[in-house]
């Protein structure tokens, strides 16, 4: 989704053992580095223990408490998959489209007998396009199985106006995960870049062209893309909803580049008769006719038979799939591709997801856990009313109207209360990479029907076994999947308050609550329409306060010369700081806290911004961290921590930080929004 806000690798709660007498330890104490002072460095003293034992698997590019969660949830619906194959289930149902899944794409000696001849269809078709007009009709195609090409276009509800679906058109045509991937000239840049034609050269090379042939196109469709990248808009740039908002008559947007046959486009993909469009940039669009006609057709034939490929790796002889890792190992650093079984699941919940949440939440979701995080979420919203009324920087009117939204929030907590519709989608036994056709042809076709339909307000874009949670301005809601509550070896009633409040109330459900206020979500008032209600006074001073955060953000130097963008990351920052504040507010009001009542040797203080920290356990390799700073408007783990922490008031008194500690910042520098 594009306005999403997502709440990346959190965590949740690390499960240890005593080696002798096999009770568990407490979960924040076995952690921590006693070495290092918190006031320094807080992620460390809290993480640190773990971390030092407990190295990055081979097959890993980061290794915490996220992915011993997804590791978890992963098993499990392994297990509900080698479950459904063995089963005799009837034509049509869950178990039955889960079971033939799982069947055609663990025969991988089926997959190496078949080779390439799942897609012979398309490649032949683009074979055959022997001009710019038949290369942009086999594109159009393309997009509808999900092989990306130039267009980039999806559904959703108009920023706007939020009770209507509109169609929207964005940037696109760059295969490398950033603009500034093809514009950087440093040497890991170079070494991405390079690498990047070098696996372009081997996919074509292996789907039959000659080594020199596949070389040239290589270079030549790097040449393309740099071009395209130029006219990219930069990460923060695309963080302001009303510069990125653009409404077109249809007949308007045709005439955005004469040269290329839009009509076409929406003939070939089904896409129903719209009065207007909605295009991020059109700049880009502008363009469009240009990038095909100064690009061969011969090198978009290559263009074209490169991405299908790669993007049916998967479901293709081993070999492409390891060509595939081995480009992308540049981005991540892992030393492994992760076992079949782990990618195919991956696969299988792009296709169907919400299908395999059916069966997932009768297993491994019960009410009482669902009840004790709705009751949480009303905790937060409560904190968050108090702050906005006490605000001494925000005028009565703008309050009104913050309080009016913040009431509104939609809470979906664990699961939809109405399941999608699978019976459209068919699955066989027998062919893997038509079984993921299938489910991209089901997915454009699902959401193409949803224009001049009534908005579904209900509908949740993750599925319950997702490890992760958001925010969604068009409909001010927060959705919390079940699987964002997986606890690997304690039952949810085996944790205190402190841990709960600091991971599920401040770096969850906080954080996502207060993404309704940050720098972009607070343009959409309560109905989830992009709509000013900020005096113009009001207003300037967020920008103000935003400021600090942004200054502070761009001082952090993550890895080498690579630091964090301060205003690509803004609305996250924001967001962590806000949760951190609503969780500690919240937390305060318990009878534990009250209490004082020490726990595993910490003081229930302590314990929240230790239960916070946990939430980001874990470490990551460098390659990813590059890619991370590049690409991702979240900051990087340890500076989720230690940067909003620097900014909370109580945080020193708690841990004693003083001017002379690492983190400390002066009153003056620290960051007041929320």
């Amino acid at each position: 989704m594009k306005r999403v806000k997502l709440l990346f690798t959190a965590g949740f709660i690390l499960f240890a053992f005593a080696c002798n007498n096999k009770t568990k330890e407490d979960v924040l104490f076995s952690n921590l580095d006693t070495t290092t002072n918190p006031a320094d460095d807080f992620f460390q003293y809290a993480n640190g223990g773990w971390i030092k034992n407990n190295p990055i698997p081979n097959e890993e590019n980061a290794w915490g408490i996220g992915n011993l969660v997804n590791n978890e949830n992963l098993n499990r619906l392994k297990t509900i998959n080698e479950n459904a194959a063995k089963e005799k289930a009837a034509k049509g149902t869950a178990q039955q489209k889960i079971g033939d899944f799982w069947k055609a794409a663990m025969d991988s000696a089926a997959i190496e007998e078949k080779g390439i001849t799942p897609l012979s269809g398309y490649l032949k078709k683009i074979s055959e396009a022997n001009d710019l007009s038949a290369v942009f009709k086999v594109m159009a195609e393309l997009d509808k199985i999900g092989v990306d090409g130039l267009m980039g276009t999806y559904v959703s509800q108009d920023d706007k106006n939020s009770e209507a679906y509109a169609l929207y058109f964005v940037q696109n045509g760059i295969f490398l995960p950033e603009r500034e991937y093809y514009l950087k000239t440093d040497t890991t840049s170079l070494t991405i870049l390079n690498g990047y034609k070098q696996y372009i050269s081997n996919v074509l090379v292996m789907s039959g062209s000659d080594k020199a042939n596949a070389d040239k196109a290589s270079d030549e469709i790097v040449k393309m893309e740099t071009s395209v990248a130029k006219i990219h808009r930069k990460l923060a740039e695309l963080r302001d909803p009303y510069k990125n908002y653009n409404k077109f008559s249809t007949a308007d947007f045709y005439k955005l580049s004469p040269s290329v046959n839009f009509e076409q486009y929406f003939q070939i993909n089904g896409i129903p008769k719209v009065d207007s469009v909605i295009v991020g940039q059109p700049e880009y669009y502008k363009e469009l006719g240009n990038f095909l006609k100064n690009t061969s057709v011969d090198t978009w034939k290559q263009f074209l038979t490169f991405r299908l490929l790669n993007d049916y790796s998967e479901a293709l002889p081993d070999k492409f799939s390891v060509a595939k890792f081995n480009f992308y190992k540049l981005l991540t650093g892992a030393q492994e591709r992760k076992p079949r079984w782990k990618r195919v699941l991956a696969q299988e919940q792009a296709v169907m997801g919400e299908l395999l949440g059916q069966l997932f939440v009768k297993e491994y979701f019960n009410e009482q856990t669902k009840k004790r995080y709705e009751d949480l979420v009303e905790a937060i919203r409560d904190a968050y009313k108090e702050r906005i009324e006490k605000l001494t920087w925000m005028s009565d009117s703008t309050k009104k109207k913050a309080l009016v939204k913040l009431a509104a929030i939609k809470k979906k907590v664990g699961y939809p209360n109405k399941w999608k519709d699978f019976t459209a989608l068919e699955i066989v036994p027998d062919n893997y990479a038509q079984n993921i056709m299938n489910g991209r042809i089901f997915w454009w076709n699902y959401r193409l029907n949803k224009l001049g339909k009534p908005v579904d307000r209900d509908e949740w874009s993750m599925t319950p076994q997702t490890y992760n949670a958001y925010y969604n301005p068009s409909n001010n809601e927060i959705v919390l999947p079940a699987g964002i509550f997986t606890v690997p070896g304690y039952r949810d009633e085996e944790l205190d308050d402190a841990v709960v409040y600091g991971y599920a109330g401040a770096s969850t459900i906080g954080h996502e609550i207060t993404h309704g206020f940050d720098d972009e979500g607070r343009q959409y008032d309560e109905k989830g329409n992009l709509q000013n209600w900020w005096t113009k006074n009001d207003e300037e001073q967020f920008t103000q306060r935003s400021k600090k955060m942004i200054e502070q953000f761009n001082n952090y130097v993550v890895i080498d010369t690579f630091r964090i963008n301060g205003e690509a990351t803004l609305g996250e920052n924001i967001a962590d700081l806000g949760g951190i504040l609503l969780g500690w507010d919240a937390y305060q009001k318990t009878a534990e806290f009250k209490s004082g009542k020490e726990t595993g040797g910490l003081t229930p203080s302590k314990r929240f911004f230790l239960g916070y920290a946990l939430g980001w356990l874990g470490h990551t390799r460098k390659e990813s961290l590059r890619n991370q700073v590049l690409t991702d408007v979240h900051s990087p783990a340890k500076f989720r921590v230690n940067g909003p922490f620097a900014d909370v008031d109580a945080f020193y008194t708690i841990f004693n930080v003083q001017p002379t500690n690492k983190m400390y910042m002066p009153d003056s520098s620290r960051v007041r929004i929320w």
